[in-house]
């Protein structure tokens, strides 16, 4: 079994680089790299999944060509990949960094994923189809905000940083619920309470004015759309993919998609996206404002300080 906090190979321990989406993760990754012999490795759920390269921003060719990348493009969208097997994976390529004598650059805004690998995974009770389809069953008949008002009623903790068509999440939470008549939060709560040992790493946060940020949501919405997201998803549906799989009802996927069945016109597809965008970043500022381990800076400033590993060292 590998053992995370196996120092023995390299001395520095793995690196995370977090914040919101547009917030310029990418670009100060790959300089961050550089600077400090680093491998990156993707920590954002919808990068694993191939063909859905625009709509996750994930970093093109020559981006990666530049700094070695891990963890992007391992599994096809019809792949099931949770949080489990993200761990499972990283641990593995950690390890193989190290013997590298490099270090593990963490990258990436999916919250729940970064702290199931540094603090492990919570003992929540594993799948139980059953219970899963009936709960498919009521968003089938119901619709998605049906299953999202159970778990509002039944955790409202969970509820409130979940959006109501993150159907996977709801679903997961609600499963944890029937089986164990507990909610998930406290599942969360009670491992974080009698968690062991704690994988070492140095974290960096990312943040802008909102108004800033805001900007370039909106700039990279509108990028998106000229970069041909329009043309990606089409090109998903035309292979068979199924417009409820996990990853195609992510942000700006499952916006597309609405376009496509004629349910909301064009302009308004947009709009939308740039608003829930807008959410989705208030939401990942709000999870990682809650780690006290995590010192925040602008990505333009550090960008402009020499010896970046000093800084944050």
């Amino acid at each position: 079994m590998i053992d995370p906090l196996d120092s023995s190979i390299s001395i520095f321990p793995p690196v995370a680089l977090v914040g919101p989406t547009a917030v310029g993760k990418t670009a100060l990754s790959i300089r961050l790299a550089k600077e400090i012999r680093a491998e990156i490795i993707n920590v954002d759920s919808v990068q694993v999944f191939r063909g859905l390269d625009i709509g996750t921003a994930k970093p093109g060719l020559e981006e990666q060509k530049q700094v070695p990348h891990h963890l992007i493009d391992i599994a096809d969208p019809d792949e099931p990949f949770d949080a489990a097997d993200f761990v499972h994976k990283a641990l593995g390529v950690i390890r193989s960094i190290k013997a590298r004598g490099k270090v593990p650059l963490l990258v990436g805004g999916s919250g729940l994923y970064l702290r199931s690998l540094l603090d492990g995974l919570a003992s929540c009770p594993g799948r139980d189809p059953t219970v899963r389809e009936i709960l498919r069953e009521v968003s089938a008949n119901q619709g998605k905000r049906a299953l999202y008002d159970l778990l509002a009623h039944a955790d409202p903790e969970t509820a409130g940083r979940l959006h109501p068509n993150d159907t996977f999440r709801v679903t997961r939470a609600l499963e944890v619920y029937c089986q164990t008549g507990e909610p998930i939060s406290i599942w969360h709560r009670r491992h974080k309470g009698n968690s062991g040992k704690k994988m070492l790493c140095t974290k960096i946060g990312l943040i802008r004015p909102r108004e800033e940020l805001y900007k370039l949501i909106d700039s990279r919405v509108h990028a998106m759309m000229d970069s041909g997201l329009l043309e990606e998803v089409k090109s998903l549906l035309n292979k068979g993919y199924s417009h409820h799989l996990k990853p195609l009802q992510s942000l700006g996927y499952r916006h597309i998609i609405r376009f496509l069945n004629g349910d909301v016109p064009f302009d308004k597809t947009v709009d939308q996206l740039r608003r829930d965008t807008r959410r989705y970043a208030k939401r990942q500022i709000t999870w990682f404002r809650a780690d006290p381990e995590i010192r925040w800076y602008h990505p333009e400033t550090i960008m402009d300080i020499q010896g970046i590993w000093q800084k944050i060292g």
